[in-house]
């Protein structure tokens, strides 16, 4: 209540100003910002022709729908999270939390992720007003630009929370919640297969930056003269759940000059559950691995599970000792999704043969005749290769969670 009694003192305050600048120019301070002398007619047609004509008819359809979205979910979500955290408060009153510490702080952890949407969605409520009022604002008398660009502003921070919270919504893995780490391994050597997963991987520290989160590049691991394997790490809640569906072979398909004829660049990515609150509970027979001996030049570390044939590197750290427990997390991590997705009891009972089908083709990327992006497990095709490849992947992270929602 007192953040909305502030927002509307503020809105108070704006509309006082403008009329006592009125009072003492004959006009309104708006003017000043107008794109067009024209002022708003009072009728809505003639209005909405006076926003085509300065180009804000689209600015203003977008805030209109980004509230009227708003004001349709957010109060049905807010009940519903509201009940959630409630049932968990009345979950921690009744039992005994020094029983089961493990049990006791999964309750804490859910209790404060519960608490945390409930507030982030009483901010998107005012958020929206603040879009509607504001919009409504510069409507007044005369057309106001900038107004409209500070609600329009308002209004994507409401659409954006809203695609998001809809997507965690649907986020139901065992391991969707964690962070991610990524892992892009070029197809072959050579330039092209460099500067592709390069490319690669600056896509996904955009998305990331988009979406208000920042990436951790942690080693680029250089073979022959050029660098064949890039690892990220995201250390926010849900990454690995959004960055599931990008894993496999992504291929660039270039035309050769002068020829019908078409190239091919590939990169495997790879993604793994980054554990953020918890230590993976999973033993690994110290006979079932191969791991690379220390080395004077450089700390780097190779294990290889000899059951399943995976193989995983970590030279990131600046101990060998480091580097050779960060390669174990990651090993368990990528063994117990493989067990998940097999079906399997235990890792003992992984599929060696099985686990080839996750090298299997994930999208193209067409740069020639047209710029095309296409996915090919959902059979979703974005237009733009440009924007993409600057970090616009939501649309396709999207197509991916709400396939695995109906699988």
């Amino acid at each position: 209540m007192a953040a909305e009694a502030g927002f509307l003192t503020r809105a108070a305050t704006i509309y006082s100003k403008s009329q006592a600048f009125k009072g003492k120019h004959g006009c309104s301070p708006s003017k000043l910002l107008l794109l067009s002398k024209t002022r708003a007619s009072h009728s809505i047609d003639d209005k909405n022709e006076v926003f085509k004509q300065l180009g804000l008819f689209s600015l203003k359809k977008k805030i209109e729908d980004a509230v009227i979205r708003a004001e349709i979910l957010a109060a049905p979500a807010l009940e519903l999270e509201e009940a959630r955290r409630i049932k968990q408060e009345e979950t921690i009153r009744q039992c005994d939390l020094w029983d089961d510490l493990a049990k006791s702080n999964e309750i804490l952890v859910k209790l404060a992720d519960s608490a945390k949407v409930v507030d982030a969605l009483k901010d998107l409520r005012y958020k929206a007003e603040e879009a509607k009022l504001i919009s409504q604002l510069a409507e007044m008398e005369a057309i106001n630009y900038q107004l409209f660009k500070q609600a329009y502003s308002a209004s994507v921070d409401v659409s954006t929370f809203l695609d998001q919270y809809e997507m965690l919504r649907l986020l139901k893995g065992p391991y969707d919640k964690e962070g991610a780490c990524v892992i892009i391994q070029a197809g072959s050597r050579g330039t092209y297969p460099q500067m592709w997963i390069e490319e690669l991987l600056s896509m996904y520290i955009k998305w990331a930056e988009r979406i208000g989160y920042k990436s951790s590049l942690v080693e680029k691991n250089p073979r022959h003269g050029s660098v064949q394997t890039v690892t990220i790490e995201l250390e926010f809640e849900c990454a690995y759940g959004y960055l599931l569906g990008e894993k496999g072979l992504h291929n660039m398909v270039e035309s050769i000059s002068g020829s019908f004829e078409h190239k091919v660049i590939s990169a495997y990515v790879d993604v793994i559950p980054l554990s953020l609150n918890t230590t993976l509970d999973l033993q690994i027979k110290d006979e079932d691995l191969i791991v690379s001996p220390p080395s004077l030049v450089e700390q780097a570390v190779s294990l290889k599970h000899i059951p399943t044939g995976i193989t995983i590197h970590s030279s990131g750290q600046r101990s060998y000792f480091a580097n050779k427990a960060k390669a174990l997390s990651r090993l368990k991590a990528k063994l117990l999704v493989i067990a998940k997705e097999q079906s399997a009891s235990d890792i003992t009972c992984i599929r060696r043969e099985a686990i080839a089908d996750g090298l299997k083709e994930a999208r193209r990327y067409i740069s020639c005749p047209y710029k095309l992006v296409e996915d090919v497990k959902t059979g979703l095709q974005l237009p733009d290769l440009s924007s993409v490849l600057e970090g616009n992947i939501e649309p396709l992270i999207a197509a991916h969670i709400n396939l695995r929602r109906t699988e």
